[in-house]
């Protein structure tokens, strides 16, 4: 017997634990793996092979077209610089699984102020990322299609739209459209690179090309400036560390291995490019990008090159999803320190941020709206955000490795101290080029959002101490309940009236009906029924001489308050079955209740009586 009845008890634990499973495995389908990762996460990150390398020809053309020789060894620096972050951040995600990224790292080793600047300047860069990766692909668009050319704005607000719709939907199922174009993509850059080592036939395209003059010499500075111009090349680095929680169990593994393959096809075609570049000497050409020169050299122009072109301007667009799995995880995070709203906070069953996901598309509408969707407006902002982050993060990393001091730290201190100081060369360097050009926005911009989110931090901490959050509260008082008064508001006799009395009567404290006399004939009418019924409750006329029903019933309850007592206000309404009839109801319910949860300290209760 005793054996049965352990059996028993036992039972019910291994049945909870079933079930838990299944729920998390329920949740977990709409999760990402590695490969889906890698598509909704990394195309920020590769689609910048587009525009990285000619950053570095576009600084380098200033001392002539030798000087273009160089983009191989800037881009090995910057290839190093990836191998660097990719390390770091794989660490990163080992030590914070909850995601954040630099701002997490910031956050426990740092400081406070280190982490709402982290946390500021991530996100600037995912807003920025948005608009321009959509600006710019809607100018590859348009410059295969020149009747969108005028059409800029609102081509990037559909593609915006088309975005924020999918991850509404789930980031899940956003990864499973984008992996197509990001597999096509990859596939059509090494394409290139393979072609172009072995076969190469230049091919003209765009306007006739013209000699180069130096302009200005090749020295330590002119190579700063290319390095820092190529660096745009690894924004989008960060966005799998800070988005860990949206992976499949095992979460943190899976995001490692996202992040290696990431540095990995990165590395490779920006060195891959840099390569052909320097080999066939590829300077820029009109209005014709280096890619497309890069392409049509491998490819010809037949529909091979246009494909690429094509799945480029595609791959633009998309790379805005990024932020979308990037930011709203972030602001989460800063939700649940109180740093944003809490509403950031709020997760549907997908699971999804929504309200992060829409904050995000809303501004980055407000941008594309401000600079009319042109990219070379946005260029002299972007990228700074994400360096800031880049020299936060690591320095946060040195800092967590000298106070664990395990095994190899030294090397794994050396490692990120050395990426540090790359990132904040670089940051200095791009800042310093780009301040008359706008990046003086960022000094307004980022201390406004640092600012923001320390008072949002400190009101809530208001809150809590005035609230006491977290403390045990005095016992009740047993006698309150005979103190207390239920109030329940008539107009005419229905089964609404019925229903709210009903209620009332299953509450404790003394009971008692209230009408406003606002028609007298139609009060007297009401006071002879309500004799005639009897339910057991007074009811008590209330004179109202301005004929507002709101302004007498909250004062008559003020009245109460104001003696000590604990009211209760029972609020009746009717529910309509369809939408389209709840507009033919007297909308008084909502706005009693907003006046009395205003004005008096009441408790305010709603019954809902439904209409089939």
């Amino acid at each position: 017997m005793e054996h049965v009845v352990d059996t028993l008890e036992r039972t019910p634990e291994p049945r909870i634990a079933d079930r838990r499973v299944r729920r998390l495995q329920r949740g977990d389908k709409y999760r990402l793996t590695a490969l889906g990762g890698l598509a909704a996460l990394s195309l920020d990150a590769l689609s910048s092979v587009a525009y990285g390398p000619e950053a570095i020809v576009l600084v380098l053309i200033a001392a002539g077209e030798a000087a273009v020789s160089w983009t191989l060894p800037i881009s090995i620096a910057i290839a190093l610089l990836l191998l660097v972050l990719v390390l770091s951040y794989r660490q990163v995600i080992a030590v914070h699984p909850d995601g954040g990224g630099a701002y997490a790292v910031a956050k426990r080793h740092l400081g406070r102020w280190a982490s709402l600047l982290a946390a500021a300047s991530l996100v600037v860069d995912y807003v920025l990322t948005v608009a321009v990766s959509l600006a710019a692909g809607a100018a590859s668009l348009a410059s295969a299609f020149p009747a969108l050319s005028d059409h800029l704005l609102l081509v990037t607000l559909i593609g915006l739209a088309v975005l924020t719709l999918l991850n509404l939907i789930g980031v899940a199922e956003s990864a499973k459209v984008l992996m197509g174009p990001t597999i096509l993509f990859v596939v059509l850059i090494f394409a290139i690179i393979a072609v172009g080592l072995f076969r190469w036939e230049p091919v003209t395209i765009g306007t006739d090309r013209t000699p180069f003059v130096a302009v200005e010499g090749l020295g330590v500075v002119l190579l700063l400036k290319a390095f820092s111009a190529g660096c745009s090349a690894l924004t989008g680095v960060e966005a799998i560390a800070n988005a860990v929680p949206a992976f499949r169990t095992p979460a943190v593994r899976r995001a490692q291995h996202t992040e290696v393959a990431l540095g990995v096809l990165l590395g490779a075609m920006l060195l891959g490019l840099a390569w052909l570049i320097r080999q066939h000497h590829v300077v820029p050409r009109g209005e014709v990008t280096i890619l497309a020169q890069l392409s049509a050299g491998a490819f010809g122009t037949g529909w091979l090159f246009y494909l690429t072109n094509l799945s480029v301007t595609l791959v633009l667009v998309l790379a805005a999803n990024t932020s979308f799995g990037g930011l709203p995880v972030l602001l989460s995070l800063l939700a649940k320190d109180r740093r944003v709203p809490s509403l950031f906070g709020l997760r549907s069953e997908r699971p999804v941020f929504r309200y992060g996901v829409a904050a995000l598309a809303g501004l980055a509408a407000v941008v594309l709206l401000i600079v009319d969707a042109d990219t070379h407006r946005l260029l002299p902002v972007f990228a700074i955000g994400v360096f800031i982050g880049f020299t936060i993060s690591q320095t946060g990393l040195v800092r967590h490795w000298y106070r664990e001091r395990g095994r190899g730290w030294v090397w794994r201190a050396v490692l990120n101290g050395f990426g540090a100081i790359l990132t904040a060369v670089a940051l200095v360097v791009l800042f310093a080029e780009k301040f008359a050009e706008g990046a003086w926005l960022l000094l307004i911009i980022v201390p406004a959002l640092v600012i923001n989110f320390a008072r949002t931090e400190d009101y809530y901490g208001q809150v809590a101490q005035q609230l006491h959050l977290g403390r045990i509260p005095p016992r009740p008082n047993p006698d309150a309940a005979n103190k207390a008064l239920v109030v329940v508001p008539v107009v005419t006799m229905s089964e609404v009236t019925a229903r709210a009395i009903e209620a009332a009567l299953r509450m404790r404290g003394e009971i008692i009906a209230v009408a406003a006399e606002i028609d007298p004939a139609s009060t007297k009418k009401l006071s002879a029924q309500w004799k005639r019924w009897d339910p057991g409750v007074p009811l008590k006329v209330l004179p109202c001489p301005h004929r507002s029903l709101v302004n007498t019933l909250v004062g008559y309850v003020r009245a109460q308050t104001q003696k000590g007592r604990a009211v209760t206000v029972l609020l009746a309404h009717m529910e309509a079955d369809r939408w389209w009839h709840r507009p033919l109801h007297n909308p008084r319910g909502p706005v009693l209740t907003a006046a009395l949860r205003a004005r008096t300290d009441a408790v305010v209760a709603t019954l809902a009586v439904r209409l089939d």
